[in-house]
C-alpha cells in the first residue's frame, strides 16, 4: 500500500528540526568566588588523592562510626524517599522529551449491522472489519516541544543532585550526632570520677562534723554539691539516650532495638584539605540543584513564549476495511488518511502574556535562590574555618585551665582538711574544675562537629549528571 503523499514526511521532518526554538538559551551564570577569609596560613589546594572523599568519614578512623554509616545508604527512608523522587523526575523527563517524537497506534474494529425489511425488499445483517496503523505528531516549528524536554531534563538533573545532597546530609548528620553521643559517655565517665570524689569529701566531712571540727553546714554544702552533680549526671544520661535514639532513626532501625556502648571519646579533628571557591561549587549538590532548576526555569520561558505560537499537527492514518474477514487484507479494502491542523491563538484575555511574565519572574526567583545557594555555602565554610581555628586554640588554653582548676582543688581540699578554709571554698573549687573538664570535652566535640562540616562542603565523590 503506497500513499502519493509520503514525500512530504521528509520534508516536514526537516523543517521541524530546522525550526527555532522561542525562548532564552540558558548561560549558567557567573558567579564571584573571592578567597576565604578565615583560610588563614591555608595553602591554596593541590592534588590530594590520599585524602577520602566518597567516604570521607574514614578520615576519623573510628570503626563503630563507619559501620554506621555503611548503613545509611541501604536503611535509611530519607535516603529511600529522596531516590524515588529522582525517578519520578527522570520519568517526568521521559514523558516531556516523548513528545519530540510521533504517537503510533494500531487500531481494530469489528461490527454487525443490520437493516429490518422494507417492502419487497428482505431484512439485511452484514459484518464490517477494520485494521490499521494510526499516527499523530506536533510540527514543533517553534521549539515550544523542544524547550518543555529540556525544561524536564534539567529537572530531572536537580533532582539526582537533591539525592546526593540527601546522601551527604544524613552522612554528615550522622556523624555529628555520634561525636555529639561520643561526647556524651565522655562527660558521663567524667561524672561519675567527680561524683566518686564528692561521695569521699562528703564522707570527710561527716567525720569532721561527728568530731565537733566541722558545723553542719559544711555538711549540708558538701550534700548539696553531691546531689547537685548526681542530677546533673542524670540530665546528661537522658541527653544521651535521645542521641542514641536519633541515631537509630537515621540509620532505619526502631530505637527499641538499637543500642551502643558507650565509649570515650578519644578522637582527635584530622587534617583537613585546603579549600578554594571552586572546589566548593564542585563539589556542593546543593549548589549544582540550585543551577539545574535555574535551567530548567528558563527553558520553561521557552515553553510559555511557544503559546503565543501556532500550534500544528499532523495525523494520518492506513489500514484496511471491508468484509469478509477472510478478504480484508486485500487492495479494494485499502484505506488511508492524511491531514493537518493548526490552532492560532486570537484571543485569550492576556493569558500568554501573563503566563510569560509567570515564567520569567520564576527564572527570577530560581536566580535569586541560586545565588543565595552559593552565597550561603561560603558562608558555611568560613564559619566552619573560623571554628576550626579558633577552637583549636580555644583548646589548648582549656587544657592549660583544665590544669590548674585541678590543682586549685585538691590544694583548697588539703587546706579545708587543714583546718585552714571552709567546705564552701572546696566546693567551689571543686565546682570550677568540674566545669573546666566538661568544657574541654565539649570543646573536642565541636571541633569534631566543625570539621564534619567542612568535609562535608569539600569531600564526596559526587559528580553531577
Amino acid at each position: 500500500m503506497k500513499l502519493s503523499s509520503a514525500p512530504l514526511a521528509p520534508v516536514l521532518l526537516a523543517l521541524a528540526l530546522a525550526g527555532c526554538a522561542v525562548g532564552p538559551d540558558y548561560q549558567r551564570p557567573r558567579v564571584d568566588a573571592p578567597a576565604f577569609k578565615e583560610a588563614g596560613d591555608w595553602k591554596p589546594a593541590e592534588p590530594a588523592d590520599q585524602q577520602p572523599r566518597g567516604r570521607w568519614w574514614e578520615v576519623y578512623g573510628d570503626a563503630t562510626l563507619n559501620s554506621l554509616e555503611a548503613r545509611v545508604d541501604v536503611s535509611s527512608n530519607t535516603l529511600l524517599a529522596a531516590e524515588a523522587q529522582y525517578r519520578e523526575a527522570v520519568a517526568a523527563a521521559t514523558i516531556a522529551s516523548s513528545s519530540l517524537f510521533p504517537s503510533l497506534s494500531a487500531t481494530g474494529s469489528a461490527s454487525r449491522s443490520g437493516t429490518p425489511r422494507q417492502g419487497s425488499t428482505p431484512a439485511k445483517v452484514g459484518d464490517n472489519f477494520g485494521a490499521g496503523l494510526a499516527a499523530s505528531w506536533e510540527f514543533d516549528l517553534w521549539g515550544r516541544v523542544r524547550r518543555s524536554a529540556e525544561a524536564g531534563r534539567a529537572a530531572a538533573e536537580a533532582a539526582a543532585a537533591d539525592l546526593e545532597s540527601v546522601r551527604l546530609s544524613l552522612h554528615a548528620t550522622l556523624a555529628q550526632t555520634y561525636f555529639s553521643l561520643r561526647v556524651a559517655d565522655t562527660e558521663l565517665q567524667l561524672y561519675a570520677r567527680i561524683l566518686a570524689d564528692y561521695e569521699r569529701s562528703l564522707q570527710i566531712t561527716r567525720n569532721r562534723y561527728a568530731q565537733g571540727v566541722d558545723t553542719r553546714a559544711d555538711v549540708a554544702a558538701a550534700e548539696t554539691q553531691l546531689k547537685t552533680t548526681q542530677a546533673q549526671a542524670i540530665d546528661l544520661g537522658l541527653q544521651r539516650a535521645q542521641l542514641e535514639h536519633a541515631i537509630a532513626v537515621l540509620v532505619g532501625q526502631a530505637p527499641a532495638s538499637f543500642s551502643l556502648a558507650p565509649a570515650a571519646l578519644t578522637l582527635q579533628p584530622p587534617a583537613l584539605p585546603a579549600l578554594v571557591p571552586s572546589q566548593q561549587l564542585e563539589h556542593r549538590p546543593d549548589i549544582a540543584a540550585a543551577e539545574r532548576r535555574l535551567a530548567a526555569a528558563s527553558a520553561a520561558v521557552g515553553v510559555a513564549k511557544g503559546g503565543a505560537f501556532p500550534l500544528i499537527s499532523l495525523s494520518g492514518s492506513a489500514g484496511y476495511s471491508g468484509s469478509p474477514l477472510e478478504h480484508l487484507f486485500t487492495a479494494p479494502n485499502e484505506i488511508w488518511a492524511l491531514g493537518a491542523s493548526a490552532v492560532v491563538p486570537l484571543f485569550e484575555a492576556g493569558k500568554v502574556r501573563a503566563e510569560i511574565a509567570q515564567a520569567r519572574a520564576a527564572y527570577d526567583v530560581s536566580l535569586a535562590t541560586y545565588r543565595q545557594t552559593v552565597l550561603s555555602a561560603f558562608q558555611e565554610v568560613e564559619d566552619n574555618l573560623a571554628a576550626a581555628s579558633r577552637l583549636e586554640a580555644e583548646a589548648k588554653v582549656q587544657s592549660e585551665a583544665v590544669a590548674a582548676s585541678r590543682q586549685s582543688a585538691t590544694i583548697t581540699l588539703n587546706q579545708y582538711k587543714a583546718g585552714i578554709f571552709s567546705y564552701l571554698n572546696v566546693v567551689t573549687a571543686q565546682s570550677a574544675q568540674l566545669n573546666a573538664e566538661r568544657t574541654a570535652v565539649e570543646l573536642l566535640g565541636r571541633q569534631l562537629n566543625a570539621s564534619v562540616v567542612l568535609l562535608k562542603a569539600a569531600g564526596g565523590e559526587w559528580r553531577r549528571p
